[in-house]
Formats: C-alpha cells, structure tokens, sequence
C-alpha cells in the first residue's frame, strides 16, 4: 500500500508544495523526501512502536503509519455505507479466541511489527459489526456521521480530561454552550439551570436520583443510608431497567422501586400513580422520586408528563424524566408536543448519540436547580480544585461528578450541532419519523405481517410480528403463541449468519417475541426499508 493508494499520489503532493515552497527551500530536497516517505511506507515490517514519535527520527515513519490507518479507516467507512457489502462476517467467540486466518487475540511478550499492527486494525474491523450500515436497526444508537467521526479523532489527539478548564479550557467552555443551549430547547430558560455529560443514559438516570435524593436528605452525603426512612421511587413499568440498577447501586434497593402500570400503548396511566403513591404511604414507606419516561426503549412510548408533573407537585417529589431516547424529539417543530411537560421536570436524562446520531457516547443529565450535582458529589480534592486559580474556577466541572477522569464527549456534538445547525437535526429527525410511518403503513397492507399497535407509530419505534405461511392463518391461542415466539429469534440468526441486516426483538409483558424497528439511522433510505421485508419473508418463510 503506497501513498497513492492513501489519495496522496506524489504528483499531487509535489504540486501542492511547490504552490506554498518558501523561498529558502529546494524543491529537490522535497523530491528526496517523497521518495523517503514512500520507502519507508513499504518498510513497515521491520518498524516498532518505539520507532514512532517521540522518537528523535520518527516523524517520517509516524507520518506513514497513520496515512496508512487512515486508508483502513477509508476503506471501511467506504464499504459501510455500501448497502452491498455484509453488516456482519460473523465468527462465534470460541473462533475468535483460536484465530482466523493469522488474527490472533492472544498478547505477547515482545513487541509486534507496525506493519502486524495495520493487518490488526483490518482483521479487527473485518470481524466486526458496521453500525453505521444503511440497514442496520439493531439498536437505538445507529448510523455513522463523518463530522462527528472527525470530532471523535480530534478528541482522541487532544487526549485530554475535563475535570478543570486548566487542561481542557476549550473543551469545557464547549460543555458549558452545548448544556446550555440543550437546557434552553427543554424550557429552562432562567440562567440558573445545570448539567454535566455523562458515560452514557444508565449512568445519567443514576445522576438523577442521586440528587433527586440529596435535594430530599442531603444529610446522606455524610451520614449515610441510616439517617434515611425506607424511600421509594416510582417509574413506568416500560420504563428503562438502568433505573433499578441505579436503586441497586445507591443502596436504595431494587424492591423500592415501584413499577406503574401501563395502557395499551406502553405510557404511563397517571391515576395508577397515585395510587401506588399513596398506597406506598400507608405502608409506611417515603416517596422522593418519580421517573417518567420520554421515548420507552421497546415501543418509543411517551408518558403524560404534565399529568406527572402535577401528581409530583401535590406530593412534593422530584420528578426525573428519562428521555435518554426521546430527547432528540426536542428539535423538531412537528413533534416536540410529544415531550409537552418536560420543562417542568426537576431532571432529565438526554443522549445525543442516539437520535442525534452523534457517535457513542454522548448523554447528558440536566438539572433544572443549579449547584445541586456540586453540593452532591464534591470532595473539593485540593491537588485539583484549588480556590485561588487565576482563571474563574467555576468551569472547573470535575467535582459535579461521580468520575474523576471523564472523556470528551462534547466536541463531536459541538462540531456537528456548527455542521448541521439546529435545524439540521430537525430535518434528518423528521425524516426518521417519515420512515416509520412509511413502514408502518408497508405492514398494514401485509397479511403475513401484524402490528404490535394498530395506530400510526408515535416515535420511530415500530414493533411487529411476522407469520410465516403455516402459522398465517391459525387462530390465536397459547400453541400458535408458543410456535410464533420462535420465529423472531431464527430469523433473527439467520440475518447474524448472513450479514444482510439486523434488527432487534424481544418479548413483552403476553406479547411473544416481536421484532422491534427503531429509525436512527441517517443513511437509511425507503429502499431498505422495503430490502428489510422482503429479507424477513425471504428468511422466514419455509420456517
């Protein structure tokens, strides 16, 4: 692999400085350089790591090795935006850990070639899954956007930590816009709001109910759970199980997390609210929380939540709403109704890297009461918070957080919130419910096809059966339920083992496994909607 295979041909380079040569230089001593470079672009079997900067002489060969990186990384966004290729070439575990075909797993001793390391990097995305594939509707978090992508490198050169604006002073200015401008599109418009970016949705839940706690009994912090009367929280039977694992890690505990009922369509019933409320009072337990949800992972349901709101504030609990999915909903004029009353949330749960395409990770939890995540979490470290800093220590974010270290997640967001602008998000939103209504309405007129919910989808969650011809026209009943509970999963194999496409499926509540289709994914079109189809009665018909 040469540099014109990387898109450098020489005489394009050699052109290109000849354009800004300096006076002083020889364009003889570039030629020679050229010519060293691509040497040393062939060489690299007998080159190491400690070969590379900060290596004295290791520019050159640094230069090559990530040329070459950067053509494997070309190479294969190329082919995952290529509806042709394979969005998987699967291998169960036990093939990987023995090896294919020289792509060994196993760490060694002593250090390999950098040429070993290139073949490494190939082996590894050859083995993997293409998330950004036009048909892959696996999970909500999907798609590949090259700006955030280009954010994401930019981020790992920095390779920086944003507990203080001494070492990340642009990147957390950049927090402070992005939580900002997001606390603003929820409807916290006094300058008083907060917030922090998280590892991920579960994590920001935690963030949640943790301080929906302190603001309830902030003697806890140091005192502990002994000072505390046995406290409750409540959450939608649909509602996403970081919950529970937040009330498992708090040492609030799983069995005082009350599940509400659900109607038909996955949301919330409100009166069942407050009735557990109450009934949890006379049983002599403590409400602090509720935690309603915005977009429900399976059936993209939308809770009432100024009905929610309301019952809060008459039993005077912190309302947290996890629109970890839903969020995104936010930037869109036609559909931001949906999220009605989430400015009068005390939290929320909202992750980019979901419907906002933004690569993983990316999630935010916003406060609507500032200094409450610091009076929370801060241990005020003096190797790292020191009062006295001759800037304003204010952007000095680190002690509102569980973490000390903490990934940049902000500048891919920032970059491609500049790229697509606000309205940028809304239109490639928009089209996303558009494809969910589409499909929707695909199914509708199929007779091998059954909708989980009749109506026209609220989110782009889209949830189905399909019928293979034997089972098409047996009356329901707990044998044809038990035979169709089968279906989903081997079609589901058979997508893994081909590699055309993947979607998600899951059973619920009395409902068998169905497949369940989420619309995040920006390089999907109508025509993979229909290829999806198609490829479900194609695998599943003889089943």
């Amino acid at each position: 692999m040469d540099l014109k295979e990387c898109g450098y041909s020489l005489a394009n380079r050699k052109q290109m400085r000849k354009k800004s040569i300096h006076p002083c230089q020889s364009a003889d001593k570039d030629v020679i350089e050229e010519t060293h470079t691509e040497n040393l672009m062939t060489n690299l079997s007998n080159a190491y790591a400690s070969d590379l900067l900060p290596s004295k002489e290791g520019k050159d060969l640094t230069k090559c090795f990530l040329l070459r990186v950067v053509n494997i990384l070309l190479h294969y966004i190329e082919k995952t935006f290529d509806v042709k290729s394979k969005i998987l070439d699967f291998h169960h575990p036990h093939q990987l850990l023995e090896g294919l075909d020289g792509f060994d797993l196993e760490l060694s001793d002593h250090p390999e070639s950098l040429e070993q390391l290139l073949v490494d990097c190939t082996d590894t995305l050859k083995y993997g899954v293409k998330t950004g594939h036009p048909r892959y509707f696996n999970q909500l978090s999907s798609g590949l956007d090259v700006i955030g992508l280009a954010g994401e490198w930019l981020t790992a050169t920095a390779n920086t930590n944003m507990f203080t604006y001494e070492i990340a002073p642009v990147f957390t200015v950049m927090e402070a816009v992005l939580l900002k401008k997001m606390c603003e599109i929820i409807g916290w418009r006094e300058a008083e709001a907060d917030g922090i970016f998280s590892p991920g949705g579960s994590i920001s839940n935690l963030y949640g109910i943790l301080v929906a706690r302190y603001k309830q009994y902030p003697e806890i912090k140091a005192k502990g759970m002994t000072v505390l009367p046995r406290i409750v929280l409540f959450v939608s039977e649909q509602g996403h199980y970081s919950i529970k694992k937040a009330a498992a890690t708090l040492g609030i505990g799983t069995d005082n997390v009350i599940e509400v009922k659900c109607d038909e369509r996955g949301k919330m019933i409100p009166a069942e609210l407050e009735k557990n409320i109450l009934q949890a009072k006379r049983k002599g337990r403590t409400p602090f929380c509720v935690v309603a949800t915005a977009g429900s992972t399976v059936f993209g349901a939308f809770d009432p939540l100024h009905d929610i709101a309301d019952i809060c504030e008459i039993h005077k609990l912190w309302m947290h709403v996890d629109a970890a999915w839903g969020g995104g909903l936010l930037l869109s004029r036609n559909h931001s109704y949906k999220l009605g009353g989430i400015e009068r949330a005390d939290s929320v749960t909202w992750n980019p890297h979901k419907l906002m395409g933004v690569p993983l990770q990316c999630s935010a939890i916003l406060t609507r009461e500032k200094g409450l995540l610091g009076a929370c979490n801060q241990m005020q470290a003096e190797y790292l918070f020191q009062p006295d800093k001759v800037y304003n220590i204010n952007f000095d974010t680190g002690d509102k957080t569980l973490q000390c270290g903490r990934h940049v997640d902000v500048f891919k967001l920032w970059l491609m919130w500049k790229a697509k602008g606000t309205y940028g998000f809304e239109v490639q939103i928009d089209r996303y419910m558009e494809l969910a209504k589409y499909f929707h309405k695909v199914l509708k007129k199929k007779d091998n096809f059954k909708l989980v919910f009749d109506a026209e989808p609220e989110f782009t969650n889209v949830c189905f059966w399909y019928f293979p011809p034997r089972l098409k026209h047996i009356p329901k009943s707990f044998e044809r339920d038990q035979e169709l509970q089968k279906i989903a999963p081997k079609i589901k194999a058979q997508m893994i083992v081909e590699g055309t496409v993947m979607l998600s499926y899951q059973p619920c509540g009395d409902k068998v496994n169905f497949f369940r289709m989420v619309f995040s994914n920006p390089a999907t079109r109508q025509t993979d909607v229909d290829y999806l189809i198609d490829e479900i009665q194609r695998l599943g018909k003889d089943l």
